[in-house]
């Protein structure tokens, strides 16, 4: 019974935690494709120029938030290099979905403001997957005493009290 109550909380924590970064990666959605189009419309930069752009303001937003909101219980010891993980595993969601507006654009002339848009977001969407996984594995990690701690209350609340036994 204690096991799957120790699953129930560690899937109830994965769930609170998806759910914020899913909301600092909402809003850091909307700045990638607010700025996107911005750039789109108002300058003479190609379609996957105007997308790196706008996702670099995005991942430095993306940063703050997920620093501050979604992570803040983390880690914060190793600042310098969750900064240098952050930037480079964004870098790699970056390619993701830049790679696949590149495919949509060039590979198969989708182009349309209304295409880009869609292959921005579906790129995006897959990027995300891969940042999730690595932000929570590698950059913003656990401490492990208060895991250790959180695990051990959790266990010894399981217990039942055992009445004392009078000897005689």
């Amino acid at each position: 019974m204690g096991e799957r109550n120790a699953l129930r909380v560690r899937l109830e924590r994965l769930v609170r935690e998806f759910a914020k970064f899913g909301a600092v990666g909402g809003v850091g959605l909307l700045v990638d494709l607010g700025v996107f189009n911005l750039v789109r419309h108002l300058t003479d930069i190609p379609v996957v120029r105007a997308s790196i752009v706008a996702t670099v303001v995005a991942i430095g937003f993306n940063y703050l938030g997920f620093r501050y909101f979604t992570y803040r219980d983390r880690d914060k010891s190793r600042r310098t290099k969750e900064l240098s993980l952050f930037f480079l595993f964004s870098l790699v969601g970056l390619v993701i979905q830049s790679g696949v507006l590149y495919a949509a654009t060039y590979g198969f002339g989708w182009d349309s403001p209304l295409q880009s848009n869609i292959f921005k977001f579906l790129g995006i969407g897959i990027a995300t997957l891969f940042r999730f996984w690595s932000y929570r594995t590698w950059v913003f990690r656990a401490l492990p005493a208060r895991e250790a701690v959180q695990t051990a209350e959790s266990f010894l609340g399981q217990r039942q009290p055992q009445p004392d036994k009078v000897s005689g």
